[in-house]
């Protein structure tokens, strides 16, 4: 009895065995193996930044595309797009490396506290419940949700300035902070030659009198600097300033004639100061009387 039962219990495994074999080849899916090789070049962070749902959904994408144009891994930059279009045979544009930057000049002693928030330390939660502790309800709350959501360590908030602040040398430019501000005040922004770049650190939609009132380092809409820019890369919509970053020539009149202070130079050297002018009149030299010789 024994005997017979190993027999059939083998009988049945191995029937069980080919069955298994036979579902295999017939749902069997096939994938690119170079999928893979692309996937083992990218940096592996799966910050979502690329727009794919991590390093395995954007190496597919970019092995089922036609080319690479509009393909890229912020954290990996150029040099990875670059071992990409090597393992796919295809062309990859250059990219210009982007940054972080948080549009809010609304430090401490430009944007008092009106009222105190004591509730969840969670930008997402308070935003809903209010507008923040300051009278700016367009301002950053401070309470971290970017810097939580950053895998790069490269965005803080500022405990003597309330504000998020961006290392530019840890940042990957994956957007994960951008996604997680519900006050939307965090912008990719085009790195700029030498890491300069000029922005409006400002949100505040309000008109000028009320947005000055709240902070006095706001923008108040008043259009100097679009005046000013020769290039039109300044708009002035809903009372607040916007430089297209893709027409800025980085002249920086635009920083000189904002009242507020709301326009931000980065990484430009000082400028230099003019020389004083001297205000005291100056005086002619007298000239010598001219003498005529009397002759006898």
């Amino acid at each position: 009895m024994i005997v017979v039962a190993v027999i059939s219990l083998g009988v049945i495994g191995a029937i069980g065995a080919i069955l298994l074999y036979v579902a295999s080849k017939k749902f069997e899916v096939y994938e690119d193996p170079r999928i893979g090789q692309v996937q083992a070049v990218l940096p592996g962070a799966n910050c979502g930044g690329c727009g794919y749902p991590g390093c395995a959904g954007f190496a597919g994408a970019c092995v089922k595309a036609d080319s690479l144009e509009g393909m890229l891994c912020p954290v990996g930059g150029q040099p990875v797009m670059s071992k990409v279009a090597t393992i796919l045979g295809k062309e990859v544009a250059s990219a210009e490396p982007k940054v972080a930057v948080v549009r809010c000049n609304g430090v401490c002693e430009a944007r008092p506290k009106v009222n105190h928030y004591d509730g969840v330390k969670s930008c997402a939660i308070a935003s809903t419940l209010y507008g923040g502790e300051t009278g700016c309800s367009f301002g950053c709350l401070g309470l971290g949700d970017c810097e939580a959501a950053c895998a790069f360590d490269a965005i803080h908030v500022d405990p003597v300035t309330g504000i998020a602040r961006v290392d530019e040398e840890k940042c990957t430019s994956c957007g994960a902070c951008v996604k997680a501000c519900p006050k939307g005040i965090i912008e990719l922004r085009k790195k700029g030659p030498k890491g300069r770049r000029i922005y409006v650190s400002c949100v505040n939609k309000d008109k000028g009198a009320v947005a000055r009132k709240a902070c006095s380092n706001a923008c108040i809409g008043c259009g100097k600097c679009a005046k000013e820019c020769q290039f039109g890369a300044i708009t002035v919509e809903n009372n607040v300033a916007y430089i297209d970053y893709t027409k800025c020539r980085m002249c920086r009149k635009c920083v000189a004639v904002c009242p507020t202070g709301a326009i931000h130079e980065v990484n430009f050297p000082p400028r230099k100061e003019a020389a004083p002018v001297d205000a005291t009149p100056k005086v002619a030299a007298a000239e010598t009387p001219k003498t005529t010789e009397k002759t006898n």
